[in-house]
């Protein structure tokens, strides 16, 4: 069983991640965290046992950890917290990881890990070429070639950020709540501004979809994810996969690539000490 923390703007998600003998990846715990950048390791590290408890999962149960992190504020204190439940170093995704991908960017090293996570996943398991849209606090559009190499993407406002936004700035424009609008066209205020937000992050998918099919020369397999991909989805009309745990199911996956290489590090490093002092 291994522990995945997702670093997310908003919020940090932990799992217990397990493979069957089918490859199937479950996770029997998922938590959810707001990120908060000042807040103490020690803080995390407290709410992160007194969930696993509620779930019945001891910390020694883990044979390992991995991290990816968009806040790096954060990122070494919840690596601290993973070593300490899990009595290991945890893998800690980085543009340098072996996901399986060649990234062809200029500046990969500024690339969101929680993106390299998704389009491992899905180079992995999909036909190529494989476009990701990961819908949380931004909407972010990840594409993979026909030979496996990152070539970058598209960022746009999430769903959430386009619905809040006329509130924020108008004086009659109440709070909506987040749902799938059941029509395109409206009859309420409210009404009108779920199908701008939602109807028109679908228009977006669609329509980015498509514009990149035209740049690539060929079609892609479309795999939706992201906490708010579920408003969505139902109303893209591009044919697509929906799977709300790509990203933890990533993870694990580069777990496993990466592992060893962590260990070797390690290793390498221990000696080098030894060397010194002897």
């Amino acid at each position: 069983m291994i522990l995945t923390v997702d670093i997310g703007n908003t919020a940090i998600c932990a799992a217990d991640m397990e493979q069957d003998g089918r490859g199937k990846y479950t996770a029997r715990f998922t938590a959810r965290m707001d990120t908060v950048p000042d807040r103490s390791a020690g803080a995390y590290l407290a709410e992160l046992r007194e969930l696993l408890a509620e779930a019945g999962i001891r910390a020694g149960a883990f044979r390992g950890a991995v991290l990816s992190s968009v806040v790096p504020a954060l990122e070494e204190q919840l690596r601290g917290c993973a070593r300490t439940l899990t009595g290991t170093e945890p893998v800690v995704i980085t543009s340098k990881s072996d996901t399986g991908l060649t990234i062809d960017l200029a500046e990969p090293d500024k690339v969101g890990r929680d993106r390299l996570v998704d389009a491992a996943w899905a180079a992995a398991r999909f036909p190529l070429p494989v476009l990701t849209v990961d819908m949380g606090t931004a909407t972010t559009f990840s594409v993979v070639d026909a030979d496996r190499v990152f070539r970058g993407g598209v960022n746009a406002p999430g769903v959430a950020t386009g619905l809040q936004a006329p509130t924020d700035r108008t004086a009659q424009l109440p709070a909506v709540e987040l749902e799938t609008p059941r029509h395109v066209i409206g009859r309420t205020t409210a009404g009108c501004m779920r199908s701008g937000a939602v109807a028109g992050a679908a228009a977006l998918v669609d329509g980015i979809t498509a514009r990149i099919e035209a740049e690539l020369g060929e079609p892609v397999t479309l795999v939706m994810t992201g906490g708010l991909a579920r408003y969505v989805e139902p109303l893209c009309a591009h044919p697509h996969i929906y799977d709300p745990d790509v990203l933890l199911k990533g993870l694990t996956l580069l777990y496993e690539r990466n592992a060893g290489r962590t260990c070797g590090e390690t290793c390498k490093l221990l000696v080098a000490f030894l060397a010194n002092i002897c």
